[in-house]
């Protein structure tokens, strides 16, 4: 079985996958800044500050895959998105090449294209969109992927992942939403698949509001299993209670859009017709 290395294991994504990745891969290494709370004792585990590249270099030893989900994961400060994210996820990748690692997952966010408008459906191979300092830390991460997959040899695949979760909490993340069984799949996809070179997909399960075109996930055996659909009304009763945002209401990146906006709201553009 191959070792694999899971990075922000003490986050929300990563609490979830430690339940749902060991029966797949026994060995697998977990990695934070600090440990989970609740680590058991079975579990392996390994302390690292991304930011510092010779701590990236020890938990890649000896390691075949790599689930990179560690970083600063909302939008925060330029100081903080760039240690974690940006010298972190570089960091990363070196780290990965040095010690010879063979494939790594990172996780990207729609934060990255979150400046479409949500009538307008896009594929994975559109011009980036951030929608702050954060997706910006992720159009950078997808780059990076791309380098060390066409000059290292690396086998990567970015998932632009949506909203995870175990159901969609309001309108928008009826679009958007993954399921964790899902982000399994997917995960495993950019693992094992014989085929992968440089991928990106993005990070949604079966939801018929889906704004994103993710057809190369699927040609890759991707079958998601939740549905959206399934949870509307909890979700429409839950955006009841939410206040109107006219930038984040028109955006994909909903309320990332609206955070620092001060353009002139009534020149909203719609990018997909210039």
């Amino acid at each position: 079985m191959p070792r694999i290395l899971m990075t922000g294991a003490s986050g929300g994504i990563g609490s979830s996958l430690r339940k749902l990745l060991p029966p797949i891969y026994p060995g697998l290494l977990l990695s934070d800044i600090k440990p989970p709370k609740d680590l058991s004792p079975n579990e392996k585990f390994k302390a690292a500050d991304l930011s510092d590249l010779a701590q990236c270099e020890a938990i890649c030893e000896g390691v075949d895959g790599i689930l990179h989900f560690g970083g600063y994961s909302v939008e925060g400060s330029w100081e903080d998105i760039l240690q974690a994210n940006i010298i972190g996820g570089y960091n990363l990748f070196e780290a990965a090449r040095k010690k010879g690692v063979k494939r790594v997952i990172f996780a990207s966010s729609n934060h990255a294209v979150g400046f479409y408008p949500r009538h307008h459906k896009i594929g994975t191979d559109v011009t980036p969109r951030p929608d702050g300092r954060y997706g910006v830390s992720k159009v950078f991460g997808e780059a990076v992927g791309a380098l060390y997959a066409d000059k290292h040899g690396l086998k990567v695949t970015c998932l632009r992942i949506g909203n995870f979760g175990e159901m969609p909490l309001d309108h928008r993340r009826l679009a958007i939403w993954l399921k964790p069984e899902d982000l399994v799949q997917l995960c495993r996809i950019g693992l094992e698949h014989p085929d992968i070179h440089f991928e990106i997909f993005y990070g949604a399960s079966l939801n018929e509001r889906a704004w994103w075109d993710n057809h190369r996930a699927y040609e890759f055996g991707y079958r998601p299993t939740g549905r959206a659909e399934d949870f509307w009304q909890h979700a429409m009763d839950e955006q009841a209670k939410l206040k109107p945002d006219p930038v984040g209401d028109y955006y994909q990146g909903g309320a990332f859009c609206s955070i620092e906006f001060d353009a002139d709201p009534s020149r909203i553009i719609d990018w997909s017709k210039r």
